[in-house]
């Protein structure tokens, strides 16, 4: 089963551009389709695949920071070739 995610990572303190960077970049080495955006990083793939990184890949973040925040969204279909018509 595919999956889209979309993730909006924000660490709560003055460091925060850092721990951005470093998460992006730990999902991109992970094989799976990334896009990214000012506002948000999208995840494509098998559900099993993206769950299993970003049960690492979250974590990890989390411990490397004193306070943060992640929303994420889960679409039940791969959007990654979503374009807009209008």
């Amino acid at each position: 089963m595919n999956i889209s995610i979309e993730l909006t990572f924000s660490p709560l303190q003055d460091d925060f551009e850092k721990h951005i960077i470093n998460f992006i970049k730990k999902i991109r080495s992970s094989g799976l389709t990334v896009l990214e955006n000012p506002l948000s990083t999208q995840v494509y793939g098998d559900y099993d695949k993206v769950m299993k990184v970003l049960f690492v890949d979250i974590k990890e973040a989390f411990e490397m920071m004193d306070k943060g925040l992640l929303f994420m969204k889960i679409v039940k279909t791969d959007r990654s070739e979503y374009e807009p018509h209008f």
